[in-house]
């Protein structure tokens, strides 16, 4: 006997588990939407789906979370929730239980148990809706209802991204700012993003993390827009009173990065304090040693001193690569990072990729 057609939400970050997941659902003759993290299920829940098969742990909203949010929608009061996990703990499941989770599956999944399981729910499901739902074909409303809803998800989508290119686009202007008033330019501030993304890769940093490295480590300098002109432009060497003001540079950018919600913003307060910090304790401004200096710190540290030399300034020449290197070799552990220095070599090629497109 064929299976009546519902339609499943599968929800779970690993795209490996749930393409698998969602294999075993079409397999069952059953429609499939899929969602990466917490946030597209929810949305994707007033599609009209039949059942949602999420997985427990997962980015932004957990299954916990979408479990207790589809509950607080009425007509999604009934909606089946079935929970993949390998949570054994009874007071895990107390939880599940408490926030409306309908059943549980086991991890590995059973592909004849999940089938049973959905078979037995959708069908209770559609007990209920026939008891509440009045005789007329609701396919032509699903569909038209289903169509609408993804043209508005898709202009959510694009407006999400509009806000999200502005707030990049603020930013990169007000580091725009603070690098033209000390005569760099802006491919200086372009090259330190894309390096520091290139060693945060290397280092397997989270994904999310690089993301916020690439746009961070160009705000590093941004505290030079405090610093006076005839300090900051002078072309020979600084007085000791001098360097004790430019030095500020370091605390002015993060006073002027503080206090923001952006995740982008803070991690840029942090580089913008701490790129003068040297992994022996003797940097500035306050004399951080080793780990305590934030990671995307002494990645910031390392590319902006490469860049930095490699540039022509209105004092002197640009420094060959190769001097440069040796240069970072030699305060390598006492001002530079060992590891990052030793990823930083590993993909010096990739970085000089990138410089060369700056000199065509």
């Amino acid at each position: 006997m064929t299976e009546p057609q519902y339609r499943v939400l599968v929800a779970d970050d690993d795209e490996m588990i749930r393409e698998l997941h969602a294999e075993f659902v079409r397999g069952f003759g059953y429609e499939v939407e899929v969602a990466a993290d917490g946030i597209e299920a929810i949305a994707k829940v007033g599609l009209g789906v039949d059942l949602v098969l999420t997985d427990a742990h997962m980015p932004n909203l957990d299954g916990f979370d979408v479990a207790r949010r589809i509950r607080l929608t009425k007509s999604s009061e009934e909606l089946p929730i079935v929970m993949a996990t390998s949570l054994e703990a009874r007071e895990d499941r107390l939880r599940a239980y408490e926030v409306g989770i309908n059943d549980f599956i086991n991890k590995p999944v059973d592909h004849t148990e999940l089938r049973l399981r959905l078979k037995w729910l959708l069908e209770l499901k559609s007990a209920h809706d026939k008891l509440r739902a009045s005789k007329q074909t609701l396919e032509d409303k699903v569909q038209l209802r289903t169509k609408e809803l993804r043209t508005a998800l898709e202009e959510v989508t694009r407006a999400q991204r509009l806000v999200q290119e502005g707030h990049l686009d603020t930013i990169r202007r007000l580091t725009l700012a603070a690098e033209y008033k000390d005569h760099d330019t802006a491919g200086h501030i372009e090259r330190i993003g894309r390096y520091a993304e290139i060693v945060g890769n290397a280092m397997h940093l989270a994904p999310g993390m690089v993301d916020l490295l690439l746009h961070a480590a160009p705000m590093h300098d941004v505290g030079k827009l405090g610093i006076p002109d005839n300090i900051l432009l002078k072309a020979g060497p600084l007085t000791d009173e001098e360097r004790a003001v430019m030095n500020t540079h370091t605390t002015i950018g993060a006073q002027i990065l503080a206090g923001s919600t952006s995740p982008v913003i803070q991690m840029g307060e942090r580089v913008a304090l701490s790129h003068h910090e040297k992994w022996d304790g003797t940097g500035i401004p306050h004399g951080l040693r080793a780990e305590e200096i934030p990671i995307e710190a002494r990645i910031c540290t390392v590319v902006d001193f490469f860049d930095a030399l490699t540039m022509d300034r209105p004092y002197r020449r640009a420094v060959p690569n190769d001097e440069v290197v040796e240069m970072i070799l030699k305060e390598t552990g006492t001002r530079f990072d060992r590891s990052v220095v030793e990823i930083f070599l590993d993909v010096r090629r990739d970085v000089e990729a990138i410089q060369a497109e700056y000199l065509e």
